[in-house]
């Protein structure tokens, strides 16, 4: 599963899909990265994180193959 994420960069906020080198998108605000990074996370089926200014994860999500709800 690909993973997408939020964090800061010297230029502000940066969204990233794991595996890449470069930011996918470099933002000045955190909720403009992190707007883009859900909607990029939903497209490719992927997980999404969101990391704060210093580095904790702030809220994660999976917009994709998660697992049925098994009865039980």
């Amino acid at each position: 599963m690909s993973r997408v994420s939020v964090s800061k960069h010297p230029d502000g906020w940066q969204t990233k899909v794991a595996g890449n080198q470069r930011a996918s998108k470099v933002c000045t605000t955190q909720a403009e990265c992190r707007e883009h990074g859900i909607g990029l996370a939903k497209k490719l089926g992927a997980e999404f994180t969101l990391h704060g200014e210093n580095g904790r994860i702030r809220e994660k999500n999976s917009y994709g193959n998660d697992p049925k709800s098994i009865k039980g």
